[in-house]
């Protein structure tokens, strides 16, 4: 364990995505500590295959508090969002699978991307649009998977000078139940390379690793709002005024 002053976290260069899924479906993990500000039980651990060495973010079922309007399972849909991004060919979610294999049972373990903490949506928008593109592609994607929780401190910027959206938990439901801090491209058009996507997504459907792990109505509401936006063009306002925000806000 790292002494009173130390760090937990390990930096670490960019790691390809296949190998990185390598690591994580067959590594050796080993817990290091509980991350701190979490609803649910959320850890930090070390994962180590084949000479490298990382580590992840692990959300256990067990772990999970009962929620009145989603399943049990809560870190499946983390995982059905790494499957979606990579659908659209975005790269946004870092590393994500499922593993039974773990200190305290089946959970998901999903890649530490090494980070700057003092930064989030928030800071990084305000200080100009260097990273607005990848911004706007989470909104997208936040619109797709229907994601409950957007906080600004779950936009990332990693020391590779990358956006990372992290923390899905609380997405995928079948009835629209957005809530986001990202609402500053509210009615922009969507970027044509980004409707191309979405359309050649909802053409595809969904990949069998994602059908698995969402019920029939929540499958189909992901082709649907995806094919929403598309026909819409443009980012939606919030229609509620003001109660599509999540709290806290960071």
């Amino acid at each position: 364990m790292p002494g009173p002053h130390e760090s937990p976290f390990l930096d670490h260069a960019p790691i390809d995505t296949r190998r990185a899924l390598r690591l994580l479906a067959e590594g050796t993990v080993e817990l290091r500590g509980r991350m701190p500000f979490s609803s649910n039980a959320t850890f930090l651990v070390d994962i180590s295959h084949d000479g490298l060495v990382a580590q992840a973010i692990y959300k256990p079922l067990r772990g999970e508090q009962p929620l009145w309007d989603f399943p049990n399972g809560l870190y499946q849909r983390e995982v059905a969002t790494f499957l979606i991004s990579e659908s659209l060919g975005w790269d946004l979610v870092p590393p994500t699978v499922a593993r039974d294999d773990l200190p305290a049972g089946r959970g998901s373990l999903q890649l530490y991307i090494p980070c700057i903490f003092e930064e989030h949506y928030f800071t990084l928008h305000e200080a100009g649009p260097t990273h607005d593109d990848s911004f706007r592609r989470i909104c997208a994607l936040d619109i797709v998977i229907n994601n409950t929780d957007r906080k600004s401190g779950h936009c990332l910027l990693g020391t590779d000078g990358r956006i990372h959206a992290i923390d899905h938990g609380v997405a995928l439901h079948r009835e629209f139940k957005l809530r986001t801090v990202i609402w500053d491209f509210a009615g922009e058009p969507l970027p044509a390379d980004d409707t191309a996507d979405l359309r050649a997504f909802t053409g595809r459907g969904l990949s069998a690793g994602v059908a698995l792990l969402l019920d029939p109505p929540e499958r189909d509401a992901v082709i649907d709002r995806a094919g929403r936006l598309v026909a819409a063009g443009h980012f939606p306002d919030d229609d509620t005024g003001g109660r599509r925000w999540p709290w806290p806000l960071v």
